[in-house]
């Protein structure tokens, strides 16, 4: 019976975690912004109205916002490194066949795996406030 509730936490956190890094997933920032404010209908500047409000060139604000892409990105990334080692640990735990050292190993897999999801998240947040209050929000 251990098992199966064991079982039934681990999924439920590859679940949980799954979910929080779609939400950091670089798909969430392929739309491109003009600038004048409007949505590119192409996906990039060329889909742009009136480019000339810029003179073509990129704004200072440019910058501020690809460094923050950058950051969610690899942030991103690291949260999704970190439901790899949980659903690794979860499987290894399945696996275990009641072997004492593989059960804490897979144990301390999905510990790990959970205690880096949450640093992501944490860092993801702490990141966006720092930017937005430093920057603005725009």
């Amino acid at each position: 019976m251990k098992k199966v509730i064991l079982s039934a936490i681990a999924v439920a956190l590859t679940v949980l975690g799954l979910g929080g890094v779609a939400t950091l997933s670089p798909a969430a920032y392929a739309a491109v912004v003009c600038p004048d404010g409007s949505m590119s209908t192409t996906g990039d500047l060329k889909g742009c109205t009136d480019l000339s409000q810029s003179g073509g060139v990129f704004e200072e604000d440019d910058l501020m916002k690809t460094l923050t892409v950058i950051i969610n990105v690899v942030v991103g990334v690291v949260g999704f490194i970190a439901v790899v080692m949980i659903i690794m640990g979860g499987i290894s735990f399945a696996t275990s066949q009641g072997d004492t050292s593989k059960v804490a190993k897979a144990r301390n897999t999905i510990l790990y795996g959970v205690v880096g999801l949450v640093v992501a998240l944490l860092a993801f947040a702490i990141v966006n406030f720092v930017l937005g209050a430093i920057f603005g929000n725009n």
